[in-house]
Formats: C-alpha cells, sequence, structure tokens
C-alpha cells in the first residue's frame, strides 16, 4: 500500500509504501512538544517527492535521530536515523501526516522516550 503524506502546506512530500497499523506515542521531550504518532519503516519504503533543500532539520541529545521539519508551516512529517539493534536506516513517520490513515484504527503503544 502506497501512502502519501505531507506538511501542512506541501512544501515536504513523500510516498510511504507500506501497512500503518501500529504507531508509538512517545513522552521525550521532542515527542511531548510536537504531538505525533510515529510508525517505523525501512528507510527504503519513503520517497521524497519534493527537494530535501524544502527541509530543516533538528538533532537533539544523542543526536541520534534527524528530524525534519518544514521551515514554512512548522510541521515535522519523518524522521531519519538508524536502528540500534541491527544499525539499519530507518524512517519514523508522523503518521498524522498521512490524511488516508485511520487514527482511530491504529494500535497505538505509549514509550517512554524522556527515561532514556
Amino acid at each position: 500500500m502506497t501512502h502519501h503524506g505531507s506538511c501542512h502546506c506541501g512544501a515536504i512530500a513523500f510516498d510511504l509504501e507500506g501497512e500503518v497499523s501500529d504507531a508509538i506515542d512517545c513522552n521525550c521531550s521532542m515527542c511531548r512538544r510536537r504531538g505525533g504518532l510515529l510508525a517505523f519503516f525501512p528507510r527504503e519504503a519513503l520517497t521524497l517527492t519534493t527537494p530535501e533543500s524544502n527541509y530543516g532539520t533538528y538533532r537533539f541529545n544523542k543526536e541520534h535521530l534527524a528530524h525534519h521539519f518544514c521551515p514554512t508551516c512548522g510541521i515535522a512529517p519523518f524522521s531519519e536515523g538508524a536502528d540500534p539493534r541491527t544499525g539499519a536506516k530507518m524512517v519514523a513517520v508522523n503518521v498524522r501526516c498521512l490524511p488516508d490513515v485511520d487514527l482511530s484504527a491504529l494500535k497505538v503503544s505509549q514509550v517512554d522516550g524522556a527515561s532514556f
């Protein structure tokens, strides 16, 4: 299944290949403030359809994740990093930026990112 996602203004747009059935609600200082629900996929599942130059990137704490955001509308549609167990490139997609996903149908797990 292909999902089409974007930030609010559309300056960052992407296609995501995969089923979205689970998401995490993290309480780290970043996720708590931005209110995203994250689903993780291999990096190759996401294809950016707008230029990389359209987004800004923020790193914090141990700087393992590159949190991408739109400098125009402020929405953070996805982050990139590596799986700490395998080193494989991954992407964490804010499923709230996928308009065709029924958020009420997701299995949402709480993650205590504040303790990491």
